[in-house]
């Protein structure tokens, strides 16, 4: 199978201003994630070593999620359910069926990605969060804006390695 070629993405400026560079690389590696899954929906589903049940479809499932809860419930102090997780299953979000598809996941994906930038837009960089820790203490929003380049780096490389498992990609 020869693997598909994947999408350009813009690194910020190098001399970006803190927000635009901070809001950039984030954005960059969103993108990231989405080229890493340009798959059919059965390779999407497809486990990256089993028993393991990591896939990539699931890996965007977890993201979105994970952009719900930093930017809507703990930055804007939404009070929203999970998406996908549950309290008896707390790793639903990588849960996936045969009945999961990537059109779903991704338009999730891209409805809670903007959904944060509209609940970051209305914050500034030293801004605190509305929502709370677990141990009660709120984040600013430059600490989420690293926290979640942090978050979608580590799992970016977890995708590299499930794409190139799938079909042979590499370099995303």
């Amino acid at each position: 199978m020869t693997p598909m070629p994947f999408a350009e993405r813009l690194e910020p400026a190098i001399d970006a201003a803190e927000r635009p560079m901070l809001e950039g690389w984030l954005d960059y590696h969103r993108e990231t994630l989405i080229a890493s899954a340009g798959l059919t929906d059965a390779q999407l589903r497809e486990a990256s070593v089993p028993p393991s049940a990591f896939t990539l479809l699931g890996l965007v499932r977890h993201l979105a999620e994970v952009e719900r809860f930093w930017f809507r419930e703990i930055l804007a102090g939404e009070e929203l359910p999970r998406l996908y997780s549950t309290e008896e299953d707390p790793d639903a979000d990588f849960t996936v069926s045969e009945t999961t598809t990537w059109a779903e996941t991704e338009a999730v994906w891209r409805a809670e990605t903007t959904a944060a930038r509209e609940s970051a837009a209305a914050f500034g960089l030293d801004d605190f969060s509305k929502g709370l820790s677990s141990s009660g203490k709120p984040f600013n929003l430059r600490w989420i804006y690293g926290h979640m380049i942090e978050e979608y780096a580590r799992h970016n490389g977890h995708a590299d390695l499930v794409r190139e498992r799938v079909d042979g990609a590499t370099g995303v």
